[in-house]
């Protein structure tokens, strides 16, 4: 079974150390809402980064589904190839961290198109169904390639020397490359709403999912626009993959132990809702987080309740719209 949290929270190292010295030499910590705070902001901590890699993925599934009307089941697997190509890059080409961040997403864009011009365009105008099952089945080809190669145990990546360390916030220590996880994964997904909401190049290709014929007659190349729409989506999942590398053990099952969690954010988000997504992402991830403090016992089932309770109240998602 597909489990959340313990796999994105796994990384224990990640917990803060609060600073312990008080007056009169007396080192215990105040409880904040009867919780020591050290657990608290560390599982706060956690839950940010979970919710950045939620929010980086969902955006790439949302970004598809909203302009290309496909539910990309492969999207987990995408997310792996990007930390493999890390990987490979890293030791079999002894290119470092920096230009993986470039590169990896790049090439697994390009598997992506090649995968939209051999299979997707064929069922566009089909049901739903039929792109979900046969991503699904793409899914589960790359991840079994993979995993006859490599098995199921993960390989190591480490953090690039600039990014290790920590950063003294006064009340807790943040590790320098969670941090810059975090805020790359903000400046990342601001952007993409950016350039989809509020440019010309967006407007062509929300115009294009409501009236492609219209749109082509205006000299626009539709497919070629959807097929690099698509390539687009799968880079991001594949950037997520760069960014989690040195964090997580790359494996070949770490995209079918997101997936399912990813799927629950964005339809909590609204399915197609690029901020839904986005805000979606960060705030379950904190929900996550602040239910491992409060309720452990829920913390892997937490998102699929507010998925639940949100389609109760509103089917079309918290950023949907009704069709």
């Amino acid at each position: 079974m597909v489990e959340s949290a313990p796999v994105i929270g796994a990384d224990h190292a990640l917990t803060p150390t609060l600073s312990r010295k008080r007056k009169r030499g007396d080192e215990r910590m105040i409880p904040l809402l009867h919780i020591p705070p050290q657990a608290l902001f560390g599982q706060l901590l956690l839950g940010l980064i979970n919710g950045a890699f939620y929010a980086m993925l969902s955006l790439g599934l949302a970004v598809i589904f909203g302009l290309l009307n496909i539910i990309n089941f492969a999207h987990g697997a995408q997310y792996m190839l990007g930390a493999f190509c890390a990987w490979f890059l890293l030791n079999l080409a002894g290119v470092g961290y920096w230009p993986s961040l470039v590169i990896a997403p790049i090439a697994v864009a390009l598997f992506g198109i090649v995968l939209e011009r051999a299979f997707l365009r064929w069922i566009y105008r089909l049901d739903h169904l039929y792109g979900l099952l046969l991503t699904f089945g793409l899914a589960i080809i790359i991840e079994g390639l993979f995993r006859q190669q490599y098995g199921s145990s993960g390989q190591p990546y480490s953090i690039p020397p600039e990014l290790t360390g920590v950063w003294n916030l006064g009340f807790m220590f943040l590790p320098i490359y969670r941090g810059w996880v975090i805020a790359a994964s903000a400046v990342v997904c601001f952007g993409t709403w950016f350039l989809i909401e509020r440019t010309r190049l967006g407007a062509y290709l929300r115009a294009a999912t409501e009236n492609p014929v219209l749109v082509q007659a205006f000299g626009i190349n539709v497919p070629r626009m959807v097929t690099l729409t698509y390539g687009f989506g799968v880079g991001l999942a594949a950037l997520a993959g760069v960014l989690a590398a040195p964090i997580y053990q790359v494996s070949p099952l770490m995209g079918s132990n997101i997936i399912i969690v990813v799927f629950a954010v964005v339809v909590i988000g609204g399915m197609g809702s690029i901020l839904g997504s986005i805000v979606s992402g960060f705030a379950l991830g904190l929900v996550e987080g602040l239910t491992k403090v409060f309720y452990p016992e829920a913390s892997s089932t937490v998102i699929f309740v507010v998925m639940a309770i949100v389609l109760l109240l509103k089917p079309a998602g918290l950023f949907g719209r009704a069709a």
